[in-house]
């Protein structure tokens, strides 16, 4: 009769399709490939339209704002192809770019954008540090805009320096002496924390003059199928490339040389689907930065970043390699990063993973492997769950990180191996792996700290195995 039984259950098993590997842990690497297959690339028609023909002039001096648009509203209006900017150097305020246009900066262009505050009004509704607002039009700007590319073997210069745009950070390293502005006015970046905090309708948040938050350089908020290919970034006033709130976006051989404070090299923030691969980022903050909006803000948009490939890039300075956070209140979901090396000893830590319980929010799935770290400052792998709270407080929303697996990770020289960090009582870091790799020249090998569901097997630092199960 037992024998009977368990054969009919294998037979209704069958009959199913269940299949017994099915219980079986899977290759999170497959999602990868998934994710891969269902990123669109841009397509535009051939047509060009050369900027000169719409009255632009590379002489370095002549403001050509009013051309540059003209004809890349003319190309969309058409069915879309390449705004060329040909060899010279053009000087120009905000870009818009339209559906189905690729503005092509070609070999020896310079496009040059102006450091005139009144140049980048009226102000467009977007995102600041996560914060919902209306601030200064970025340098270049798409809001809804479907099949758009920024493309070239030449240059894009912000401008940004101590002089123009970076002393509003604050801060004598930046520019800023006493009696200047910056964005730490009442009227800056603590009145737009207030608008966040006291959730004041995003209509109301009128920043721009007056306000010192400076302008993203390149933000396409609400678009589908982007690419950012070849070109050279420098100088920008503050985050470099940042998309938000978009689909299907590639930032391929983009190369960023850009040191001014908050010069994060690419904030993807609450977008879904997104390819980086073989950049290479010498900046003053984060190389790439994922996101997904601040406190209230975030958690009201519930927009999660998810769905990212990050693959053959270089990092150089900055202050992570990889960061995930810290405005990640949306959530983060299936990131995947590969084939890297990061070596600086002005970079602070390679993977970075930083909240706070302000932000509140779910990261689940973040998959590393094969990255070769040469020096470090500070941490080669690190998760703060602290994330400056001495200067923004204790909140009421703890952050949840779990599904952190971390392997084939080669690293020198360091401060510490690994630092992680949860809160006390909270239990809301989890289910984090680090297996099969080796750090050599730490000063420390790990700092742990209210960790749950911890694997790290097969690690050797300084030459010494280092395990830990709990």
């Amino acid at each position: 009769m037992k024998r009977r039984l368990v054969i009919l259950l294998l037979l209704c098993f069958v009959g199913t399709g269940w299949n017994l590997k099915a219980a079986e842990p899977t290759d999170p690497w497959k999602k990868a490939q998934e994710i891969l297959e269902n990123i669109r690339e841009p397509e535009f028609n051939d047509q060009e339209y050369n900027v000169t023909d719409f009255g632009a002039v590379a002489d370095g001096t002549t403001v050509n704002t009013k051309a540059i648009n003209v004809a890349i509203e003319m190309c969309s209006s058409k069915g879309g192809g390449k705004v060329i900017i040909p060899k010279g150097e053009f000087l120009t305020g905000p870009v818009h770019l339209k559906n189905n246009v690729n503005l092509v900066v070609s070999e020896n262009a310079v496009l040059k954008f102006s450091t005139k505050t009144t140049d980048y009004l009226p102000l467009v509704k977007t995102r600041w540090e996560g914060d919902d607002c209306y601030n200064y039009t970025p340098l270049i700007f798409a809001d809804g805009q479907t099949n758009i590319a920024l493309s070239g073997k030449g240059t894009i210069d912000g401008q940004g320096s101590k002089k123009d745009w970076w002393f509003w950070k604050g801060g004598k390293s930046h520019g800023w002496s006493k009696g200047m502005p910056s964005q730490l006015l009442p009227e800056g970046r603590p009145l737009l924390k207030k608008y966040n905090d006291t959730q004041v309708p995003v209509e109301q948040r009128q920043m721009g003059e007056g306000h010192y938050l400076r302008p993203q350089f390149i933000n396409f908020i609400n678009c589908k199928n982007i690419l950012i290919e070849d070109i050279t970034i420098t100088n920008s006033p503050f985050w470099i490339i940042h998309p938000l709130l978009s689909e299907n976006v590639i930032v391929r051989k983009v190369t960023i040389n850009s040191m001014g404070p908050n010069n994060d090299g690419i904030d993807s923030e609450s977008c879904k689907n997104v390819l980086i691969e073989e950049c290479i980022f010498n900046t003053g903050d984060d190389c790439i930065a994922l996101k997904s909006g601040r406190d209230f803000d975030g958690r009201r948009a519930n927009v999660p970043i998810e769905n990212v490939i990050i693959r053959n890039c270089h990092m150089k300075n900055g202050h992570g390699g990889v960061a995930i956070g810290s405005e990640i209140s949306g959530g983060v979901k299936n990131i995947f990063v590969e084939n890297c090396q990061m070596d600086s000893p002005e970079l602070d830590r390679a993977i970075r993973l930083k909240t706070n319980n302000s932000r509140g929010g779910v990261t689940d799935g973040v998959y590393v492997r094969d990255v070769n770290v040469g020096q470090v400052n500070i941490a080669v792998i690190s998760i703060n769950s602290s994330y400056h709270i001495d200067r923004e407080g204790q909140g009421k929303f703890p952050p949840m990180v779990r599904n952190v697996h971390i392997s084939n990770l080669k690293a020198g020289k360091a401060d510490y191996a690994i630092w992680l960090q949860g809160i006390e009582g909270e239990n809301c870091v989890e289910n984090i792996s680090i297996n099969n790799c080796s750090f050599d020249s730490v000063n420390k090998p790990a700092q742990i700290d209210n960790v749950r569901q911890l694997r790290i097997e097969n690690v050797q630092i300084n030459g010494e195995d280092f395990h830990m199960v709990k």
